[in-house]
């Protein structure tokens, strides 16, 4: 008894003693509110902070001032004791320790780049830290894919849970003949019914109902009999318990979905980093995006720490839509006075017949959509309606002298019958003047009152339009029923010039009876033909501008940086904007072509400059970039904002001295 309670405050000792350790670290956690930090990747393309130096380099460049003069470039500081500039050696930093960085937007996307660093002493083989990046864009906030960093002892602990898991499983049996006592299943079949017995070496299919001729039982019945049902239930009771079981077992499961990363820290001596680079699209006012790191500590399934929100990353963002010319674009449009609207219905009339039947076929809807069509130009603000020409047409079957006589004896009727419509409508169709409009009895007469106005004519003229072999030769292409050579039959009786003649043959073909009922009654159409003039134009024709919509929706997508669409817009006008589209979606030879002959502005010279930076050709590069800034000082900090520009700051040290007026850290000197 004395022995076993020394070994009971031995092992309480030990438990002691080693919970001290995790509690002092959590202590130590929380009260220096302890973070994981976000950190700039080194890189050597961008402008850096320096903290150290290491690695001498000098560069020089010949160029050319805004005079014609030849100059040699180098890198320069000012001499303190003198005040002048001295060529200088410049060293590359080894480590970057700025909380922001200028990224260029390339194809509508961007590219953030960051580390996410783990300091010791958050790092415990006993302890899983989950660490949520979130991006802050404009007014929208986004979780990015979390990093879990494991302690080897918890990630021990969690796969010792999933084996415990898997044991449980393992006693699960699957095939229920296992709970079948099959050895005095047989006995009982060779004892009591020898001749079934004799079945076991038997290929032959046994039914139920053989089966159960010779038992007096059915197959299930006797098994059922010498199943070991205690078994059977315990079994199933252990398939009921899984999802109970796993939750016992693994405390922690394994998450795979939406994690960026999931590694196992075996050492703690030193920091944790991981690069981290996430795309993202752009969108119309992004200037800028912040990138802040939270997270929380887990021992098992308890929450030890709440790691604070560490100091933000912040992106700025560069994109060529800046460079976008939203100058409005206006075309040259050529008015005319006089225009003309045509519109055509399907009449239906009798056969030989020219009066109107509004009850026949589809009559009353093909004429109210005339009249609608006539009331609108007679109320227009903007037009006059002159004459309505009407130009009935008809079926080739009969004659063709027929059918020019019916077709001009439909178009009076239809003349006579609009007009009348005018007729009845007239004290409801008003002018600007508030005059109304009368029809005489004669063709076409009109007469004006209230204004004090001449007498204003809105004739109708008739016209026969014969029969119309050209509809007729469209619906018969595009008849699907047809087959193919019947249509080139059709394409053969079309050349006969007689147009009696050639309906008589097409009379004798198979297909002749398709044609008429289905394409005929479509052919007997009535034309309109409305003749206006602009109400107040004098001249036949006035030249104006107005917006091009069309160059506007393409300055506008570039400016959403949707630059495939402003493409779309912008391509045939291929002027500086297009230029703007296709630097952005690095189609480089193509803004090259328009660019290079256009005037050297400011703008024109910098987006030259990323041009032969993206071709290798420094020398070119830094001398437009130069100009652009002579000419514009904006350029000097826009510089730092795109990757191919910077990349010559940096090598050449073109960044200016902010104190003085002239390019201070330039020395331009006259090339012997």
């Amino acid at each position: 008894m004395k022995k076993t309670t020394i070994l009971m405050a031995t092992a309480l000792l030990v438990a002691l003693l080693g919970g001290c350790g995790p509690q002092r670290k959590t202590r130590t956690l929380r009260e220096a509110r302890m973070t994981a930090s976000l950190q700039l990747p080194r890189q050597a393309d961008y402008l850096p902070e320096y903290k150290d130096v290491r690695i001498p380099v000098r560069d020089t460049l010949r160029v050319t001032d805004l005079d014609g003069r030849e100059m040699i470039l180098m890198k320069a500081i000012r001499d303190e004791s003198t005040g002048d500039m001295v060529a200088a050696e410049m060293l590359d930093a080894a480590m970057v320790t700025a909380r922001f960085r200028n990224i260029a937007e390339r194809h509508g996307k961007i590219d953030l780049e960051f580390q996410v660093v783990v300091p010791p002493g958050m790092q415990d083989s006993r302890w899983q830290l989950r660490l949520h990046p979130d991006l802050f864009v404009l007014e929208d906030s986004l979780r990015l894919d979390d990093v879990v960093i494991t302690g080897a002892g918890y990630r021990r602990a969690q796969l010792r849970g999933y084996q415990q898991y898997e044991k449980f499983l393992s006693r699960i049996i699957e095939d229920s003949l296992a709970f079948v006592d099959l050895r005095n299943l047989e006995i009982f079949i060779e004892r009591n019914l020898p001749q079934v017995y004799a079945l076991k070496r038997d290929t032959t299919y046994v039914s139920d109902e053989v089966f159960e001729s010779y038992f007096g039982v059915t197959e299930q019945e006797a098994i059922d009999h010498y199943t070991n049902k205690w078994r059977w239930r315990r079994n199933e009771w252990r398939k009921a318990a899984r999802p109970r079981m796993f939750a016992r077992y693994v405390k922690v499961p394994l998450v795979t979905e939406g994690i960026r990363l999931d590694t196992v820290i075996r050492s703690e001596g030193g920091a944790f980093i991981y690069n981290y680079v996430q795309t993202i699209n752009t969108r119309p006012r992004l200037r800028k995006v912040d990138v802040v790191l939270s997270g929380e500590i887990f021992e098992q399934e308890r929450q030890i720490y709440t790691v604070p929100p560490c100091d933000p990353l912040t992106f700025y963002i560069s994109s060529v839509s800046a460079f976008a010319d939203a100058t409005e674009r206006y075309k040259t449009v050529v008015i005319s006075r006089n225009v003309e609207a045509n519109t055509a219905c399907n009449i239906d009339f009798r056969t030989g017949r020219a009066d109107i039947d509004e009850r026949l076929g589809g009559n009353a809807r093909e004429i109210a959509f005339i009249k609608e069509n006539l009331r609108n130009l007679l109320l227009n603000e903007t037009f006059e309606l002159d004459s309505v020409t009407i130009a009935a047409s008809a079926s080739p079957e009969g004659s063709l002298a027929a059918n020019n006589a019916l077709t001009l004896r439909r178009s009076r009727a239809a003349s006579d019958f609009f007009r009348q419509y005018i007729a009845f409508v007239r004290d409801s169709v008003r002018r600007a003047d508030g005059a109304f409009i009368t029809v005489g009895e004669n063709l076409g007469e009109e007469t004006v009152h209230g204004s004090g106005r001449a007498r204003r004519e809105i004739p109708f003229l008739s016209r026969p339009g014969g029969e119309d072999w050209a509809q007729l030769d469209r619906l018969v292409a595009a008849d699907s029923t047809l087959t193919r050579e019947q249509k080139a039959r059709y394409a053969e009786l079309s050349a006969i010039a007689d147009l009696d003649v050639r309906e008589k043959q097409m009379r004798s073909e198979s297909w002749y009876r398709h044609v008429l009922d289905t394409h005929y009654p479509r052919l007997r159409t009535v034309r309109f033909a409305f003749a206006l003039h602009r109400k107040g134009m004098v001249k036949d024709t006035i030249h104006t501008t107005e917006l091009d919509t069309v160059y506007m929706k393409g300055v506008q997508a570039i400016r959403d940086h949707d630059y495939q669409a402003a493409l779309a817009f912008l391509a045939p006008y291929h002027d500086y904007n297009t230029a703007v589209a296709y630097v952005a979606l690095d189609r480089n030879a193509s803004a090259m072509e328009i660019l290079d002959p256009l005037p050297r502005t400011a703008t024109v010279n910098y987006m030259l400059a990323i041009l032969y930076a993206r071709q290798g050709d420094d020398q070119a590069a830094v001398q437009h970039y130069l100009n652009s800034c002579r000419q514009d000082r904006s350029f000097v900090s826009r510089g730092n904002l795109d990757p191919e520009i910077a990349t010559l700051i940096r090598k050449y040290a073109l960044h200016k001295d902010p104190g003085e007026d002239d390019w201070g850290d330039l020395v331009l000197q006259d090339h012997p």
